[in-house]
């Protein structure tokens, strides 16, 4: 086994990312930190590499464990990183109207109001 991998290869192998390539353009693109610093989709990753990935407007940081430059099954992928990624607070919608229901009444607007915050009262 090697002792670095490239991350980009890394990433896929982890099953992060489904293709090598999506793995390739999140890097070009600035979405993968190795250690802080912006990471190319060359760079290597090292045992104990903190890596924080940019995934749907949300940071997932993963620990290196294990080099894998090969993709395997899922329970394998989980083993060669520690997930340190804080747990997300579920978010309500708030004053969502439905679609083509007009624009709201005074009624509606304060309630509306209310729900996010800006209650004048």
């Amino acid at each position: 086994m090697s002792e670095s991998a490239r991350v980009d290869s890394w990433l896929w192998a982890i099953r992060v990312y489904k293709t090598r390539s999506a793995a390739t353009t999140a890097c070009r693109a600035g979405h993968v930190r190795v250690n802080g610093d912006k990471a190319k989709a060359a760079q290597a990753v090292k045992i104990g590499d903190e890596l924080r990935i940019r995934i749907a407007g949300f940071d997932r940081i993963l620990i290196v464990r294990q080099i894998l430059v090969k993709r395997v099954g899922a329970p394998l992928a989980a083993l060669a990183y520690e997930d340190r990624t804080p747990a997300r607070e579920p978010q309500a919608m708030l004053g969502v109207r439905d679609r083509g229901a007009g624009r709201p009444t005074k009624r509606e607007r304060r309630e509306i109001d209310r729900l996010r915050g800006r209650d004048e009262g």
